[in-house]
């Protein structure tokens, strides 16, 4: 049987101003065990600003997305305006403060926040070649403003704040606990909480596994 070709899009590398390590890793592994291959993307920006994750103090210093994700990637990663949907089976978003500050405004902004040009157009070309979304954490919440208006089924979990600002972009919030998913089966949305509950390494290596196999199933 010919192996799934995923793409993963990466917004940085730290949870407090990237993608959110765990969640990235134990995706990659998730796609992995289940016979999938995967090509990671990120934008090619600036990052909206660098924490020290000891500390979580802001930095004064500037570092590149694109360059940042390639630390998890371990260098083999593409800049997202490559991204080309008709090389992908399907596409996956780990989570990550990242997800909001750089793939998307909406740490800042909320339900009225913008999404970067990459980060939409690779979503859009996904759905539109009805072809599987896959996102972890507080990437359906970016999802839910590229969909917005089309009451896009998805979860975060249970944060009143962030279900609020789902809903008001049109979003159809479902709550869920540790490792559940919810599957929009009409956009081919896979969505977890992965670390937008107070979760355990081996709740988001549950959470990852579980994603990436209604995923695969919706191809």
């Amino acid at each position: 049987m010919t192996k799934r070709h995923v793409a993963v899009i990466l917004s940085g590398c730290g949870v407090f101003d990237g993608a959110e390590i765990h969640e990235s890793v134990l995706s990659l592994l998730a796609l992995e065990h289940q016979g999938a291959t995967y090509q990671c993307f990120a934008p090619d920006i600036p990052q909206h600003h660098v924490i020290n994750h000891l500390s979580g103090d802001e930095m004064d210093e500037s570092r590149s997305v694109l360059v940042e994700s390639a630390r998890i990637a371990r260098g083999n990663i593409k800049a997202l305006s490559d991204f080309d949907a008709n090389d992908f089976d399907a596409l996956m978003l780990p989570g990550g403060f990242g997800a909001a500050k750089n793939l998307s405004s909406l740490a800042f902004d909320g339900p009225n926040c913008t999404v970067n040009t990459d980060v939409k157009n690779a979503v859009n070309a996904m759905l539109e070649a009805s072809k599987p979304i896959g996102a972890l954490c507080i990437t359906p919440a970016v999802i839910a403003k590229i969909l917005e208006g089309r009451s896009a089924k998805l979860t975060i979990g249970s944060d009143p704040a962030t279900i609020g600002a789902i809903e008001a972009m049109g979003g159809d919030h479902k709550e869920t606990t540790h490792a559940e998913v919810v599957i929009d089966e009409k956009l081919k949305l896979v969505t977890s909480p992965c670390y937008m509950l107070d979760a355990s390494i081996s709740q988001i290596a549950e959470g990852a596994e579980n994603t990436v196999s209604a995923m695969l199933g919706l191809i």
